[in-house]
C-alpha cells in the first residue's frame, strides 16, 4: 500500500470505504456533520474606577497657552480667546509631568565617563537641581569618588565639613530603622537650598588614607535608599575601582556624560564597550547620553558624529548648550543658568525619569 497516498485521504475515509464494502450506505461518507454553533463572543471587561481616572487624565487638555503670542492674545482678550499651547510649551509641560512621575521605589542614576573633564559633576548638580525643583525634593547627589571628588566643592556649602568618610565612621547610629530619622543625615549632607536636593560629598581631608570599597558603597547606598526617592551618583574615573563597579551594579540607569570633544566622546563609548563585554544587559534602554558644549563654538561635524553614534548606543542623546555658569569651576549657582540650559536639562531629566 502506498502510505503516502493513503495519508492524503480525508480523515475517516478508510473506515467509510470499508463500511461501504459491507453494505453500508455510501451516502454516510458523503454527508458532513452539521457545524457546531459559534461560541458567543467573550464579554468586554467592565471598566474600573482606575480605568475611568486614567482615561480622563489622558484626555484632558493642558489648558490654554501662556507662552508667546498665544499667551499674549489670551491675556489681551482677558481670556475670551484661549489659543491652545504651542509645541514648545506643550513639550515643556509634558517633560515636567515625566520628571514628576511616581516610582515604585527608590531609584539610582549613575553618571559616568572614565575621562576627567567629561562634565560628570556639573551634570549631577544640574540634574539634582532639575529633579529637586520639579519633583519638590527627595533627591540626593552623592560623590562616589574612591578618594577625593569635587561635588562638595561645586555645591552649596553647609555649616559642617562632613563627608561620606564621616558618615561611614558614624553609620552605626542609623542601624535602628525605627529610631533613625532623615533629619539625622543633616549632619552629613549639604542642603542646596531652593534647589531642593542634598549633596553628600566625598572625602575632603588631606590626612585621610585609604579608598572607598564596594562594601562601603553598599552600606551608604542602603541608607540613602531609606530616605530619598532618587539617588544621583557622581563617579570617579577608575572603572576598576570597587566602588565604581558597585555603583554600576546598583544603577537603574547610567547617564553617559561627555563634551563635544573627541577624547571624552571616545572614552564614553569605550566605557559602554567595557560594560557590554562585562555582561551588562540591555545597555541601550538603561543608558542616556548627555552631550555638553564646552565652549561657545564647537566642532559642528564632531557634534553631529557624536549624536549619531551615541544615538545608536543609548536610548537618548541630549545636547546641553554652553553655559558660563556650568564651566566656571566654582560653586554652581542655579539662578545663573540660562533658560536654554534649564530647558535642555528638563528634557534630559524627563527621559531619565521615563527610563526608570
Amino acid at each position: 500500500m502506498d502510505w503516502a497516498a493513503d495519508r492524503s485521504r480525508p480523515a475517516g475515509a478508510g473506515a467509510a470505504l470499508r463500511a461501504s464494502a459491507h453494505g453500508a450506505a455510501p451516502q454516510q461518507y458523503l454527508e458532513q456533520p452539521p457545524a457546531p454553533p459559534a461560541a458567543p463572543p467573550a464579554p468586554e471587561p467592565l471598566p474600573t474606577a482606575q480605568d475611568f481616572l486614567q482615561g480622563r487624565h489622558r484626555s484632558i487638555d493642558h489648558g490654554p497657552a501662556t507662552w508667546g503670542w498665544r499667551g499674549k492674545l489670551r491675556r489681551a482678550t482677558f481670556g475670551l480667546v484661549k489659543p491652545k499651547m504651542g509645541p514648545k510649551e506643550r513639550a515643556h509641560r509634558e517633560a515636567r509631568a515625566a520628571v514628576q512621575r511616581s516610582f515604585s521605589g527608590p531609584r539610582t542614576i549613575v553618571f559616568a565617563n572614565p575621562k576627567g573633564g567629561a562634565a560628570k559633576t556639573t551634570s549631577v548638580l544640574a540634574a539634582g537641581f532639575t529633579f529637586g525643583t520639579v519633583r519638590g525634593g527627595g533627591v540626593v547627589a552623592w560623590d562616589n569618588n574612591e578618594t577625593r571628588g569635587t561635588l562638595g566643592i561645586r555645591g552649596e556649602q553647609a555649616n559642617h565639613q562632613n563627608t561620606t568618610r564621616e558618615l561611614l565612621d558614624d553609620l552605626e547610629r542609623f542601624s535602628d530603622v525605627y529610631e533613625s530619622r532623615i533629619g539625622d543625615l543633616g549632619a552629613f549632607v549639604r542642603s542646596q537650598g531652593d534647589a531642593h536636593f542634598d549633596v553628600l560629598a566625598s572625602d575632603e581631608r588631606a590626612d585621610v588614607t585609604g579608598t572607598i570599597k564596594a562594601r562601603d558603597f553598599s552600606a551608604v547606598h542602603r541608607l540613602l535608599e531609606r530616605f530619598y526617592h532618587l539617588i544621583l551618583v557622581d563617579t570617579g574615573n577608575n572603572l576598576r575601582a570597587e566602588n565604581w563597579l558597585a555603583a554600576a551594579e546598583t544603577a537603574d540607569l547610567i547617564v553617559v556624560t561627555c563634551t563635544v570633544r573627541e577624547d571624552t566622546g571616545y572614552s564614553g563609548l569605550w566605557m559602554l564597550d567595557a560594560l557590554a563585554d562585562a555582561g551588562y544587559q540591555d545597555l541601550f534602554n538603561r543608558t542616556v547620553t548627555v552631550l555638553a558644549d564646552p565652549s561657545p563654538n564647537v566642532d559642528a561635524q564632531l557634534a553631529k558624529d557624536l549624536v549619531e553614534v551615541y544615538g545608536k548606543r543609548t536610548r537618548g542623546v541630549f545636547r546641553i548648550p554652553y553655559d558660563p555658569a556650568l564651566v566656571a569651576g566654582s560653586v554652581l549657582h542655579y539662578d545663573q543658568l540660562s533658560e536654554e540650559t534649564r530647558s535642555a536639562w528638563l528634557q534630559a531629566c524627563a527621559e531619565m525619569s521615563r527610563a526608570l
